[in-house]
């Protein structure tokens, strides 16, 4: 199978909609200063994430939330001390928040997100399941619980249905999209942390599935395969440049979008990803502007996965998966020698004609060392996508895209 480069960035974005000609407003409010402050963070560390995850990937496919693993590693934080929490808070770019102003953010932002879009299906769902017996301290169970609304479960670690328990849980959070994260449960696990996002829109302009066509995708290296490129003519935010269109997709009553950043034919599609950035980001979502748009797209579904422990630690984190220099003593009430063994991200997408089905898991395992995460648009060669809130402006998921059929 050839590789398919895939990096989707759904990014929820601080900006009304303005791209049809009479969008339904979105049942919005202003954001507060510490919730325009959180998104910020999110979207920085998610495009640093996005940067380095590309790097080390390659031409593998790439698919992720920043959303859920900030958020996963937001309910982590709640446990650390000392230079364990400094060093997440500084690569969770958290580092101009108090941990009290972190977590009431989070509650109120994603009350915000999940009632953004009556037309839109988004759930977020936060769990922490530890080894029964462990001594959790009731501080860090009860700011999980009021903030991330986290179900916080004591479970038999030793028992043969402990994995499918997890798992379980994930299904039901994902609608099925995504089956598993823990494949096992070593005798070192005392602590599972999970977000699980689920997100699906249908677009505000439906494409029509008579007007989809096969046609052909060149990859980076020159060569093409077959696709099917669903096709319309439409009003969308546009704005091209020497380096690429980009092109906003709006779902249900325009309180999500997506954004297709294609590359110019000459550009390479690593030129554009090079320099974009929170800044450039914000930029170009500012210059854009109502146009008539011949838009064709690529209908596909993909599936990904990654551990993340070495990227998080290069961007910064590396002290909390160390044993015996890790400190989140703040989640239990005896002294236990915590660290986190793992980070594991898993996620689905699915583009067709009516619209667009996304979902992400982050399991944070935590482990001991003593045993007790009109224009015309062809999009037929390597581009960007960015699905957004056009309010909030939060990042969900992140991508590229060189290679949309297996």
């Amino acid at each position: 199978m050839k590789t398919i480069n895939i990096l989707m960035l759904a990014l929820l974005s601080m900006q009304l909609w303005g791209c049809s000609k009479n969008p339904v407003s979105p049942a919005t409010r202003e954001l507060t200063v510490l919730e325009k402050r959180l998104v910020e963070s999110d979207n920085r560390f998610g495009f640093k994430l996005f940067k380095e995850i590309t790097q080390a990937e390659g031409e593998k496919n790439i698919f992720i939330s920043p959303l859920s693993i900030s958020m996963a590693l937001g309910m982590t934080l709640n446990g650390a001390a000392n230079e364990t929490e400094s060093a997440m808070t500084a690569t969770l770019e958290f580092a101009n928040m108090t941990g009290e102003e972190i977590n009431q953010t989070y509650k109120t932002l994603i009350d915000l997100l999940v009632r953004m879009d009556s037309q839109v299906v988004l759930t977020i769902a936060n769990s922490i399941w530890y080894r029964q017996g462990l001594a959790i301290a009731p501080d860090f169970v009860d700011k999980n619980q009021n903030y991330f609304a986290a179900e916080v479960n004591p479970l038999d670690f030793a028992a043969p249905n402990a994995v499918n328990t997890i798992n379980d849980w994930v299904k039901r959070s994902t609608r099925n999209r995504i089956e598993e994260i823990v494949d096992e449960i070593k005798p070192e696990h005392v602590m599972f942390l999970i977000n699980a996002i689920y997100f699906k829109g249908n677009w505000r302009s439906k494409f029509d599935p008579e007007m989809t066509k096969p046609d052909s995708f060149q990859l980076s290296d020159g060569s093409k395969i077959p696709i099917d490129l669903m096709q319309q003519e439409h009003e969308y935010s546009y704005l091209e440049t020497d380096l690429f269109q980009f092109v906003d997709l709006p779902y249900g009553n325009a309180g999500f979008s997506m954004a297709v950043i294609l590359p110019q034919k000459d550009v390479a599609l690593d030129t554009v990803m090079g320099i974009l950035n929170h800044d450039k980001w914000n930029t170009w979502k500012a210059d854009l502007s109502q146009q008539l748009v011949t838009l064709s797209l690529p209908r596909f579904q993909i599936e990904y996965d990654i551990s993340l422990k070495a990227i998080l630690s290069k961007l910064g984190m590396g002290v909390a998966f160390l044993p015996g220099q890790a400190d989140f003593s703040r989640m239990t009430t005896e002294p236990v020698d915590l660290y986190i063994d793992k980070v594991k991200h898993k996620t689905f997408l699915e583009i067709n004609e009516e619209g667009t089905e996304a979902a992400a898991v982050t399991s944070v395992e935590i482990g001991t060392t003593s045993v007790p995460l009109s224009y015309r648009v062809v999009v037929n060669h390597p581009f960007l996508l960015i699905i957004h809130d056009t309010h909030s402006g939060a990042i969900l998921f992140m991508g590229k895209i060189t290679h949309p059929a297996e």
